[in-house]
């Protein structure tokens, strides 16, 4: 089986590696051998490399920065994804693209299935709805995999933030009334390996399966109660902090001043994935745990 895999550099591209090493030929690119802030070099770029999987990580994912960069970040997450598509169907392959909670405007009360329609507020929201789009209207056989919260022992994540903060500062302030899953790459990854063995296995057939999936940790938490969960879990493996679980402070959206606006509830339900591919996904409290002791042996 070979494996193209774009932004093998990212959170998810790194544990795509990982994970798709033993079951796949990986040709590996990150952002300096294919630049997706430039599409028509991209092509070139593809143009010699044969796949029967294409595996998609890279995004443009600063979400304030994108509404003064909008161009940026659709020629990333929009018109990168197309010319992606393109390739994958001149190959007759599988394109895995991962997409995000914030194609949805959050303010539903339950989670969000795969049958619900979009309605992105901000630029990136818009920009990763427009690369959905692109996969829709390229005709190439695809599973867009949306996740939420994202987090790993490496890279720019909450979860890494809250920990250098609270090792650096006197104070800490988080926002108690978004609600998500947080989910690590790692998952991500190995469910990822999972899929492609399963569509792999099934052949032509597995074509009826091509569309929408919804990927994350089970379970609900705040931003606020997931920093004093995992700061809890930094204090018991001895990581130094200035500021312990019991001092975080709880405020509302409203009071972070943030340009772009961000979803009240990023609750994905991964029923589809879970049944179409027989999984059971584990609630996101373990894989927190388990970064963060991570992050403890290897930086004390």
């Amino acid at each position: 089986m070979r494996v193209l895999l774009l932004g093998a550099g990212g959170q998810i591209g790194r544990e795509l590696q990982r994970a798709l090493a033993p079951i796949a030929r990986v040709t590996a690119l990150g952002r300096a051998q294919a630049d997706f802030t430039d599409p028509r070099a991209l092509a070139a770029r593809l143009a010699g490399i044969e796949a029967d999987f294409i595996v998609n990580a890279a995004a443009y994912t600063a979400v304030d920065r994108a509404e003064e960069e909008p161009a940026l970040a659709f020629a990333v997450n929009a018109e990168a994804v197309a010319v992606l598509a393109e390739r994958a169907r001149a190959l007759d392959a599988w394109l895995v693209h991962y997409s995000t909670d914030y194609v949805f405007d959050g303010r539903s009360t339950e989670a969000y299935g795969e049958a619900d329609a979009p309605s992105p507020l901000g630029v990136y929201a818009r920009s990763k709805r427009a690369g959905e789009e692109a996969l829709v209207a390229s005709g190439c056989r695809f599973l867009c995999l949306r996740t939420a919260w994202i987090y790993a022992a490496h890279g720019n994540n909450f979860l890494r933030t809250m920990l250098r903060i609270a090792r650096t500062r006197d104070t800490l302030r988080v926002v108690d009334d978004q609600f998500g899953a947080p989910t690590g790459a790692d998952l991500v990854a190995d469910v990822t390996a999972h899929v492609l063995m399963a569509l792999r296995r099934m052949g032509p057939s597995a074509e009826r399966l091509a569309g929408f999936y919804h990927l994350a940790a089970g379970g609900s938490t705040s931003w606020f109660d997931y920093a004093c969960y995992l700061l809890a879990q930094a204090e018991s493996t001895g990581i130094p902090l200035r500021v312990l679980p019991a001092a975080v402070e709880p405020i509302a959206t409203t009071e972070y001043r943030a340009a772009a606006p961000r979803p009240a509830c990023s609750l994905l339900n991964s029923t589809r994935i879970r049944e179409t591919f027989q999984l059971e996904l584990p609630d996101w409290q373990p894989g927190v745990a388990r970064t963060v002791r991570l992050l403890a042996e290897c930086c004390p």
